[in-house]
């Protein structure tokens, strides 16, 4: 529900704030649990406007046609080849870094870390940590194709461009909406300008106690 409804208001972030309400899913977004309503309500009431701010990827695909296409992700954007090994170069702030193949590779926000860049064996970045992920999925590494062979972590002003070798069909994940393009010339991934806020609780959950409930649960003395 909640990357719906940034999506909805992608264009809007500057003007609104979020509120996440924890119904059993994970929620590293939620400072609420479904039967504290009452709750959220009286501290709508008292609110001052204060924000807890977390940062956003800008993806933009640059076509052979020459369009280019431009979105925003709350937490990952992942690209893969439709029906064979995915080969791309990959070039960090205009530097050719490497040539990966495998089957594709995900770019995900510091909270977008604990999701499907967690499965793939990222990293988990705290949310206040300004920076974007690189992850592999399924790379080719052998005595004849060599690549990094783990996550890469870029700041801020850093930009992350991946050229795909090939002109067919590629798939492009933003969050939970896929995309299908073909004659791609470059992927550019960065930090967005803007952020999305969420409403301050005085009973805001530290990251790391939500990663600890997500997946490890209590520690045992």
């Amino acid at each position: 529900m909640l990357l719906s409804a940034f999506h909805k208001y992608e264009n809007q972030l500057d003007k609104v704030r979020f509120i996440g309400v924890h119904t059993g899913h994970l929620g590293f977004y939620t400072d609420y649990r479904d039967f504290e309503l009452d709750k959220l309500v009286t501290n709508l009431q008292l609110d001052t406007g204060a924000r807890v701010s977390y940062p956003v990827l800008n993806v933009k695909v640059f076509l052979g046609n020459g369009e280019v296409k431009i979105f925003r992700a709350l937490n990952e954007a992942s690209i893969r080849r439709s029906d064979r090994t995915m080969v791309a170069d990959i070039v960090i702030n205009g530097v050719p870094f490497e040539r990966f193949r495998g089957d594709g590779l995900t770019v995900s926000t510091p909270t977008g870390s604990t999701a499907y860049n967690k499965s793939l064996g990222g990293a988990v970045l705290h949310p206040t940590i300004e920076a974007l992920q690189l992850t592999e999925i399924a790379s080719l590494n052998n005595r004849v194709y060599r690549t990094l062979g783990s996550s890469i972590i870029v700041p801020k002003k850093d930009k992350i461009e991946l050229i795909p070798t090939r002109n067919d069909y590629h798939t492009i994940s933003v969050d939970n909406s896929v995309y299908s393009f073909r004659n791609i010339e470059r992927i550019e991934y960065q930090i967005d300008h803007h952020k999305i806020h969420f409403v301050a609780s005085p009973s805001h959950t530290s990251f790391w106690n939500r990663v600890k409930d997500a997946f490890i649960g209590e520690v045992d003395e």
